[in-house]
């Protein structure tokens, strides 16, 4: 992606350009976003791990009818 450093440049010159308050703004945004991201992974890693588990009490004839809900 050639344009990626250009966007890049621009987006720190815009950061440049804010007061230093909202500079730490945009740092704790970012660190949000980052988080975030973490978060997702670890959550759908969580959900991927206890599938197995609950394998047994999901799939069962009683519970059937439920699953075309």
């Amino acid at each position: 992606m050639a344009s990626h450093p250009n966007h890049l440049r621009r987006l720190h010159d815009k950061i440049d350009q804010l007061p230093p308050e909202r500079q730490a703004e945009v740092e704790d945004f970012v660190e949000f976003l980052s988080h975030k991201d973490r978060d997702r992974g670890l959550v759908q890693a969580a959900t991927n791990a206890s599938q197995a588990s609950f394998a047994k009490v999901w799939e069962n004839l009683d519970d059937a009818a439920y699953d075309a809900l």
